[in-house]
């Protein structure tokens, strides 16, 4: 809904814009508004306001009678549905026969007195934390690492590349090829490409998935030797 004063500014600018020879409708598709708007705001030799808010509109037939509301609220208030939304309420009333209003009847009408909020024992709603992320300004800042499976001539048997990406450069800072997948593998295999790149005990974060030789307490006692900080995805979000 545009208020008056919008209106006014917006009918002056295409007034302004038809004097320097600009057509009607492509100046009121800049202002994003039709040539009927414009039209049916002007059709008076001035500018009208929004009469909707003035509007009366008839009571709907359908609408819930006082006794109706004082029942939904007091079937609200029972000590049965204390713990139970509209959700769950209107499903129960019908197995038993009943019906008083419709689902979103219970909702507007609870939410009209102020009790729509957190109802008997169910847990309240978390805020969900955003995740907290790492900013690489520089080479040897942050690094990700993973283990690919490599297939070998032997059906079912696979060797295992393990190898570290920095994150500002995407330079390959360390890879190697085992035949088992296992935390202590990770730990010589990091503790190899720190010593590479000459970063020991430097402010560095080593990114990883949740996998187990990601996690592995071999792993995490090199990593916290070393001085780098271990950063892994949230659950069942890739990399």
């Amino acid at each position: 809904m545009i208020s008056e004063p919008d209106r006014r500014k917006t009918v002056e600018l295409i007034e302004t814009a038809r004097e320097a020879g600009a057509r009607l409708i492509p100046a009121c598709q800049i202002l994003e508004i039709s040539a009927r708007t414009y039209q049916r705001w002007t059709k008076a030799g001035s500018v009208l306001k929004d009469r909707r808010p003035e509007a009366i509109r008839p009571v709907p037939a359908n609408k819930l009678t006082p006794d109706e509301r004082q029942r939904v609220l007091d079937m609200c208030h029972q000590k049965e549905n204390a713990s139970q939304p509209p959700s769950q309420m209107v499903p129960k009333l019908a197995d038993q026969g009943q019906y008083i209003a419709s689902e979103s009847s219970f909702y507007r009408i609870i939410h009209e007195v102020n009790e729509q909020n957190h109802r008997g024992r169910s847990q309240k709603p978390r805020k969900s934390t955003p995740p907290k992320g790492f900013c690489a300004t520089g080479p040897n800042q942050v690094w990700t690492w993973d283990i690919t499976w490599l297939p070998t001539s032997i059906r079912g048997m696979f060797f295992y590349l393990y190898m570290i990406v920095d994150v500002f450069s995407r330079k390959i800072v360390g890879w190697e090829v085992y035949n088992r997948e296992c935390s202590s593998n990770a730990a010589t295999f990091v503790h190899k490409a720190v010593l590479a790149e000459g970063c020991i005990l430097k402010p560095l974060v080593l990114h990883s998935d949740n996998g187990s030789p990601q996690k592995g307490s071999t792993l995490n006692a090199k990593l916290e030797s070393l001085g780098i900080m271990a950063s892994f995805s949230r659950p069942r979000v890739s990399n």
